[in-house]
């Protein structure tokens, strides 16, 4: 059964061009998969940080998402989390990057992660509103977003995984991959149609509510309000926006 694709065939067409995997973000999940030499990658959307040299079966329900697979794995299984058509440790390690808040049982597709494979490594989020992100004073529907409402964290992993580490990802200042707070430093970003298409937490906002709020962050870029609160950000190197890499299993 193909489950949960259907959101991102609608808001996922720019993902090829403003969701380009960061080297700096790839590491800790590389080094994390540790020795595993066989992975399925749950939810893979494009294939960011898949590793190169391993072998890598993605699982995607959505057709846009693997329409634009590109330089990744050809072997793609269109289905979603919470089933999986593999058998009991098929795998040495199963993979999810930042895709368990659009899964629709988020408890079935990580129990369904533990069944497919011994390790399991996760990389997720806490609520922009637990960081304080200043974007919410602009974007303020965010928080009626179901996937900011109560997206699945620590405490849900821990139910389903014998969880072994959790690590903090830090965002870097001249972050590649477009996701939520990527563009921490970099307000102007926010005020790309195409930079908001590939953030599901303004793309599944009304228009209306993403016009006006863009428009106030324009006001005050061009004022120099945004700079006067928040303008000592585009001098740090790095941003904890509370990403999170889950470790679990053996």
């Amino acid at each position: 059964m193909v489950t949960g694709g259907v959101r991102y065939d609608e808001i996922g067409r720019s993902y090829a061009v403003t969701r380009r995997e960061d080297p700096r973000i790839a590491a800790p999940i590389w080094r994390a998969l540790g020795a595993a030499s066989t992975i399925v990658n749950v939810g893979a959307g494009t294939g960011n940080y898949e590793p190169p040299d391993r072998r890598v079966v993605a699982v995607e329900p959505s057709l846009e998402m693997i329409g634009q697979r590109a330089g990744r794995s050809h072997l793609v299984v269109r289905c979603g989390a919470e089933l999986l058509p593999f058998r009991p440790g098929a795998f040495d390690a199963a993979l999810a990057v930042l895709t368990l808040h659009h899964w629709r049982d988020a408890q079935a597709g990580l129990a369904e992660m533990r069944r497919v494979a011994e390790r399991q490594v996760i990389l997720y989020f806490e609520p922009l509103r637990t960081t304080g992100f200043w974007v919410l004073d602009y974007f303020t529907e965010t928080a009626d977003v179901p996937s900011e409402q109560n997206p699945p964290g620590e405490s849900l992993i821990s139910d389903q995984l014998d969880i072994q580490d959790i690590q903090i990802v830090e965002v870097p200042a001249d972050c590649t991959d477009g996701f939520g707070a990527a563009y921490w430093s970099r307000p102007e970003a926010y005020l790309d149609p195409r930079v908001q298409a590939g953030m599901s937490w303004l793309a599944l906002q009304p228009e209306a509510a993403r016009r006006d709020g863009t428009e106030r962050l324009a006001r005050d870029l061009r004022s120099g309000r945004w700079d006067d609160l928040h303008g000592h950000l585009r001098t740090q190197r790095s941003y904890d926006g509370g990403y999170r890499l889950a470790i679990a299993g053996s």
